[in-house]
């Protein structure tokens, strides 16, 4: 059910001032609306939107790192980082299956990722070109993931509130295994400590870009917020994040690669130098180092599997006829 007000007689439907009024009022009292509610149609598009970018991300996502398992340096290393790489396979799946309440289909979901209309983080559109890069993608990727979905456990849509609950302990979790990989490369030779200062410098502007532009150039944030779907504006994580990463970097003895960077006692948090927007921009429409491989590996991945999803529709068809015949 997707009613959004008064249905006409043609079937279409009408968002009147009071059924807009009433639904913010639900908002307003932080219920959870559910698959089954009445909602706007607008709430609903922005919720497949956003779901979806997160779903394809954390699937997306497993392609940089998925690269190393079978380099990683040792046994339990190799161990950490698969069962890493399948939790955000898992995070992926209960993400399209929160959206698929809002009347999508996967299928549908991924179609748009493979054709460009639907995006994913523009984080994972650059390369992992040493072992350093995992650690430090556990560390500062998954820290500004964490730094954002924090909140989206409180979000105002059930399905997606709920979802995040165990992804955010299982990213957590990443978190530490990504710092703990830095730091004893940090406390390691001089050239294990050369090569986590090379990954830092390379991932930690687009990990403060991940956060998303500046609030005044964000096209959703002011209505995600209203109807809280989101509960911090992009400056606010990205300052968060960076206040938060600043004291780690230092503990590691390891250089943040910002030369404007520095505490800022009126405000409480830290300044840093400007973005790069035009890089994020670029990245973002699909013109980051590695934007063409990770869409052919995922199209390929998703052309490989088509066998088992057919497979599994046949066998449900059949399990329901036997039903339907016995009955």
């Amino acid at each position: 059910m997707y009613s959004q007000g008064l249905i006409g007689a043609d079937g279409s439907t009408t968002e009147t001032p009071e059924f807009l009024e009433r639904f913010q009022r639900r908002i307003d009292a932080e219920e959870k609306i559910e698959p089954n509610d009445a909602m706007p149609e607008g709430y609903r598009r922005t919720l497949v939107r956003q779901i979806g970018q997160h779903a394809h991300s954390e699937i997306v996502g497993m392609l940089p790192e998925g690269n190393w398992i079978t380099r990683a340096p040792s046994l339990r290393r190799k161990a950490a980082l698969l069962a890493k790489v399948q939790d955000e396979g898992g995070h992926g799946l209960y993400l399209y299956a929160a959206a698929e309440t809002l009347g999508v289909s996967r299928e549908q979901m991924t179609e748009e990722l493979l054709s460009g209309k639907a995006k994913y983080s523009s984080i994972f559109n650059y390369p992992t070109l040493t072992w350093a890069d995992i650690g430090v993608i556990g560390w500062l990727v998954d820290g500004a993931a964490i730094m954002n979905q924090i909140p989206l456990c409180r979000c105002s849509f059930g399905p997606y509130a709920r979802a995040m609950i165990r992804v955010c302990k299982e990213e957590s979790f990443h978190q530490r295994q990504g710092y703990e990989i830095v730091m004893t490369l940090a406390q390691g030779t001089p050239a294990q400590k050369a090569m986590a200062q090379d990954a830092l410098n390379r991932w930690w502007w687009p990990s403060i870009m991940m956060f998303g532009p500046h609030d005044a150039d964000s096209e959703h944030s002011d209505q995600s917020m209203a109807w809280k779907i989101k509960r911090f504006t992009n400056d606010e994580l990205r300052q968060k994040f960076i206040d938060a990463t600043v004291p780690q970097a230092e503990y590691l003895d390891l250089t943040l690669p910002d030369p404007d960077l520095k505490w800022n006692e009126d405000k409480g948090g830290y300044d840093h130098g400007p973005i790069d927007w035009d890089e994020f921009w670029r990245v973002v429409k699909g013109h980051g180092p590695m934007a063409k491989d990770r869409i052919k590996d995922r199209k390929a991945a998703w052309d490989k599997g088509a066998w088992v999803r057919e497979a599994a529709l046949a066998h449900a068809e059949k399990r329901c006829a036997r039903k339907i015949a016995a009955e």
